[in-house]
């Protein structure tokens, strides 16, 4: 289990400057609860709090506000107006700000408020059982941070977005660049991994994440060149995380729409050992919708990579409808359980039970687990009692950029 100070190391920044741009607005109708969160989130750095004690007066400051708030946290059982008619209008303005959602009512209770969330479109970021803890409220700061960031900077951007065009000119250009977040060994806290995830320094709006490109490239079958940038790009660093006496592996996703081309194999093996890496070292991340698929051509690929050396993984596992179907049909070297599982399991049986088979699952087929999203205390210290092999997640760091990412190892996991 971490103590503090190794909360302290794998943290990227203090929390008081992390939360500091927050704005949240609390709906609670009881004033102990109110006062007790509005307290823990000061503690956590927060500065900007409104509260209401009823959806109609949180739906008044939400108004005054024209919607500049980034999280909202609401009650169920209030007065006058209660937290499911609250929601239904929040629905209705369409206001972007993160929900969680707090009850004292059974789990089972709990799931049916998500769907009605997402019946309203919402997607709230938690459904959470009172009390509330610290760890998480740190969780709902940090994914709200992750969602605003990943908006796009700049006005013009947000209501016309990029085009196929301008991504691909971007790509020929070498403005994109990989970010590199750290899995962590749950048994011996050392880095083991890092995946390489994309993202776009623009010249007029600055870094933009995958949602500004990632979907029109795929859709336009224009994925291929930023694949092979990142495959290129990751397998430099790794060779050069070697060279400086760091043992740590690397992972890259692969879409679905380059596993139809059945020469994708050979050329992803080409470019790594040009670069001087054993594939042995790289890890290519197959998500389950893409695993799914029944083309021949995906099948000869993933076998061929594996035949070559490198490693698969089976991203987002459980969120499919056969994932133990594509265990058996293909051969996966790791499983990663995704974030939406890892971040109920302390609140819902359900998420637990998911978490905890699909480790058991892993290890009696001899694969790595990996799970994603980790952003407590809590949740880090149940993944490493479920027996879970890696972590990652921005309690231990947000990806980051080369230079930063090798300095973090540095420091959080020593020379071979």
């Amino acid at each position: 289990m971490h103590s503090d100070t190794d909360r302290a190391v794998f943290d990227s920044g203090s929390s008081e400057h992390r939360y500091k741009k927050l704005s949240v607005l609390l709906v609670e109708d009881d004033d102990f609860q109110r006062k007790n969160l509005h307290s823990s989130l000061s503690k956590c750095g927060v500065e900007r709090i409104e509260a209401a004690e009823d959806g109609a007066k949180a739906l008044q400051l939400l108004d005054s506000h024209k919607g500049n708030i980034d999280l909202i946290l609401c009650d169920l059982d209030m007065p006058n107006m209660d937290g499911m008619e609250f929601i239904r209008h929040l629905g209705e303005r369409n206001l972007g700000a993160s929900l969680v959602v707090t009850s004292g009512f059974d789990p089972m209770f709990l799931n049916s408020v998500e769907s009605l969330c997402k019946a309203y479109g919402i997607d709230p970021l938690r459904i959470l059982a009172k009390p509330v803890y610290v760890d998480d409220l740190i969780s709902a700061l940090n994914w709200t941070i992750e969602k605003s960031e990943a908006q796009p900077v700049s006005a013009a951007v947000e209501s016309h977005g990029y085009s196929v065009q301008e991504i691909l000119a971007g790509v020929a250009a070498n403005q994109f660049e990989a970010f590199y977040q750290p899995k962590v060994d749950l048994q011996t806290g050392k880095i083991a991994s890092a995946e390489a995830l994309a993202r776009w320094r623009h010249p007029l709006d600055g870094i933009q994440t995958p949602y500004s490109f990632i979907d029109k490239l795929e859709s336009a079958g224009q994925i291929n060149d930023l694949t092979f940038h990142m495959i290129e790009q990751a397998a430099v660093a790794c060779n050069d995380w070697h060279e400086k006496g760091l043992d740590i592996d690397v992972s890259v996703n692969l879409s679905l729409t380059s596993l139809s081309d059945t020469s994708i194999a050979q050329r992803i093996d080409k470019v790594v050992r040009s670069s001087g890496l054993d594939p042995k070292h790289m890890t290519l991340e197959i998500t389950e919708t893409a695993a799914l698929t029944e083309k021949a051509a995906a099948l000869e690929n993933l076998s061929r990579l594996r035949i070559r050396g490198f490693g698969l993984s089976i991203d987002d596992f459980g969120t499919g409808f056969s994932s133990m179907q594509q265990l058996s049909r293909i051969a996966f070297t790791e499983l990663k359980i995704d974030r939406c599982f890892v971040s109920d399991m302390h609140s819902k049986l359900e998420a637990r039970a998911i978490v905890e088979s699909s480790v058991a699952v892993a290890q009696r087929l001899g694969l790595k687990s990996v799970s994603e999203g980790i952003e407590t205390q809590l949740e880090y210290d149940m993944l490493k009692e479920s027996g879970c092999d890696l972590a990652q997640g921005y309690f231990i760091s947000k990806p980051l950029p080369g230079a930063g990412f090798v300095e973090f190892a540095r420091n959080n996991h020593g020379h071979r």
